[in-house]
């Protein structure tokens, strides 16, 4: 395995990150000691997960440096995943590169705050105390006291604010109209010395566009050097051109979709394509980070009284101390295994159609790294800066079968032409579209999936037209497979039958077969046909073979089954009959099933003439109310009065009677209820 190889596994597995593209190192070649290190790019590996590793390789004698040149937002994945080697005898002394301190942090750090793009006046305030020397116009020295601001007059009615400098100087206060001030010098140079540094701190602030990191090797002789690192880029992406022949097998041809969007060009650069989403993100490691401490204030205590004490009587011996545990740290070594490289094939276009086979060699070798794959270009790369390429990886005979597949859900008349790729290469296909090549013409465009070796996919390229299909779905039938009996719970297992016809006609004049997709849902079981050609996770797939001009008929039947439970006690008579009449119940269960809706009638007659006799109270009491109404308006001693008063006395007695009834038949009514749960709580019954 190569070293390239073994130090790509190392950074993916310590220090893979996101980062973008960084521009090349512009220094001269190595020299004498204490020389600058020129570190071109020698080679490239990228994933299609989105980032790539860069590594430069370089020389060096004795000390050196190198530069190199990165975009402020991509130093946070620098940190993370570079990767420096001094080889012979040598070592890394350190690498630097510009802080990132917030701005105003910085700033805030001189003697002259700048943070707040102070004017003249707010900068002279700063400096109170200071001595500076002023033209305005004449030479004057003194010491600031302060910025004085005044109203003035401007106009008849309207004023201003003017400012004035007031110094101490040796023949007493002076006030200066700030605006007649042309030229202000400080006499501490210190102070001026931190003014221009604040300036350079604001000035470096602008440029944000690049940072540079700065690479000390150290050593004797010369020595070989390298650095590598991770950095964002774009995903390589691959398509590829299928052709379909009645006179050849499948060939396929893949090509590799290559960006540099770096700022610097590729010379003689070795690249290898990398298919696998190892995980990366990105992480503040660039800005300074600063954690809140809280403020804690001394405590002050009373003072306390000296006092005496007693001597010991013995000394207790001291325990001893805990030995402390250490761990041991174990590095993980990636897992690499080549793989033999694929022999090129050639190729060369025909005048008359298409021939995928003749005028493109495979530039690419293929092998397995850890859990990835890889593609190496075999040829050095060199590719300008902003610019793309196309690179031929895949160059091969496959194996495979037309058909026609069809899917309800994509077309409900027409199925779609296909064919059944089985990746017979040793190269891991990665996802990408697939342009079809039928018979030596454009065919329709595809897509596929991840395909790894000996593995196969369906594509499907157009509809086809020189066949239909007609469904036709009968309704769902049910019925109640068992019915068994606990504690008062009528336990159902009901059955849901559906069928789906699948009517294929072949208006070709060969011989067709058509793949019928059908949908595979949770809780139903096929039953017919017993098992199908294929199955994926959301899809049965059936195989029909049509003779030309013909057609075949696939019936596809579907069972599910469904738990039910009745609470008999809850349940009225038509709902128990309707369990009684079920073909599949047992004997035992009718009989019981029979009983309870016996004793359920009894109890609802029983029921019933409690009620009617409950209503005849109801009825009679509102009379009694009606006639006392009418009472109230008749002479005591008038016949009416007197035949109402007979007639309230027999319906007094009625009452009575029909209370002595209602309380009989609650008795009853209890006992029934009584008996009906206690029969039903005893049911046991399969």
């Amino acid at each position: 395995m190569s070293r390239m190889v073994r130090l790509v596994g190392l950074v993916v597995l310590l220090a893979l990150g996101v980062v973008a593209p960084a521009a090349g190192a512009t220094i001269e070649p190595a020299g004498k000691s204490g020389s600058t290190v020129l570190l071109p790019l020698s080679e490239v590996v990228l994933y299609s997960s989105g980032v790539g590793y860069f590594q430069r390789n370089g020389s060096i004698e004795g000390r050196g440096d190198a530069e190199l040149r990165f975009k402020v937002d991509n130093v946070n994945d620098l940190l993370k995943s570079l990767v420096i080697q001094d080889f012979d005898g040598g070592q890394i002394s350190a690498v630097t590169y510009d802080s990132r301190d917030p701005i105003s942090k910085a700033l805030k750090s001189f003697a002259v705050d700048l943070t707040a793009s102070p004017g003249l006046g707010q900068l002279l305030e700063q400096l109170r105390g200071e001595r500076i020397e002023a033209a305005a116009p004449n030479p004057i020295q003194g010491t600031i006291l302060g910025v004085e601001k005044k109203r003035e007059k401007v106009g008849e009615k309207e004023f201003t604010e003017v400012e004035y400098l007031n110094l101490v100087t040796a023949d007493g206060l002076r006030s200066l109209p700030l605006a007649q001030v042309q030229r202000i010098r400080l006499a501490n140079e210190q102070l001026n010395a931190e003014l221009r540094q604040a300036l350079e701190v604001l000035a470096s602030s602008h440029d944000v566009q690049k940072k540079t990191v700065r690479l000390q090797f150290d050593g004797k002789g010369r020595r070989r050097v390298r650095v590598g690192y991770i950095v964002e880029t774009p995903v390589w992406k691959t398509s590829y051109r299928l052709s379909l022949s009645e006179a050849s097998r499948p060939f396929l041809q893949g090509w590799a979709i290559v960006e540099n969007t770096s700022d610097e060009d590729w010379e003689h650069v070795k690249l290898s394509l990398i298919s696998g989403r190892p995980i990366s993100f990105r992480m503040e490691l660039y800005e300074p980070l600063y954690v809140k401490r809280p403020l804690v204030v001394s405590e002050l205590y009373e003072s306390l009284r000296p006092q005496v004490h007693e001597q010991a009587v013995a000394d207790l011996s001291e325990r001893p101390a805990e030995a402390e545990t250490a761990q041991t740290l174990m590095g993980i070594a990636p897992r690499m295994r080549a793989m033999r490289a694929m022999p090129p094939a050639m190729l060369a276009p025909r005048a008359s159609e298409v021939d995928l086979q003749q005028g493109v060699t495979s530039t690419s070798q293929a092998m397995e790294t850890g859990e990835l794959f890889q593609y190496s270009i075999s040829a050095p790369l060199s590719l300008p800066r902003r610019q793309s390429a196309l690179l031929p990886i895949v160059n091969e005979e496959v194996r495979g079968d037309k058909l026609s597949i069809y899917n309800e859900r994509v077309h409900a008349k027409y199925p779609m032409n296909g064919f059944r790729l089985k990746n017979s290469t040793v190269l891991h296909l990665m996802q990408g579209p697939i342009t079809v090549f039928d018979g030596g013409i454009y065919g329709g465009d595809a897509r596929i999936e991840d395909l790894p070796p000996g593995q196969e996919r369906i594509i499907s390229y157009a509809l086809d037209l020189k066949a239909d299909v007609a469904v036709q779905a009968t309704p769902e039938k049910e019925e109640v497979v068992t019915a068994s009996l606990r504690k008062g719970t009528l336990l159902v297992t009901r059955k849901y039958v559906e069928e789906k016809g699948y009517q294929v006609n072949n208006r070709d004049q060969k011989a067709k077969v058509v793949l019928i997709e059908h949908p595979l849902r949770q809780d139903w079981r096929l039953v017919k046909p017993a098992e199908p050609a294929e199955l994926t996770r959301d899809l049965y797939r059936f195989k029909v073979t049509t003779n030309a001009g013909g057609g075949a008929r696939l019936l596809v039947r579907e069972e599910k089954q469904a738990q039910q439970t009745v609470r008999l006690i809850d349940s009225g008579p038509e709902t128990i009959g309707y369990y009684v009449q079920a073909k599949q119940v047992s004997p035992k269960v009718k009989e019981a099933l029979q009983k309870v809706i016996a004793l359920r009638d009894r109890l609802d007659q029983t029921a019933a003439g409690r009620n009617r006799l409950e209503q005849r109270t109801k009825d009679i009491t509102q009379e009694q109310g009606r006639i006392r109404e009418n009472m109230a308006k008749l002479a005591q001693n008038s016949e009416l009065y007197n035949r109402y008063v007979g007639k309230l006395n027999q319906q007094e007695t009625d009452i009575e009677n029909l209370r002595k009834e209602i309380e009989s038949l609650k008795t009853v009514e209890d006992r029934q209820k009584r008996e009906l749960n206690d029969y039903l709580l005893g049911l046991d019954l399969d």
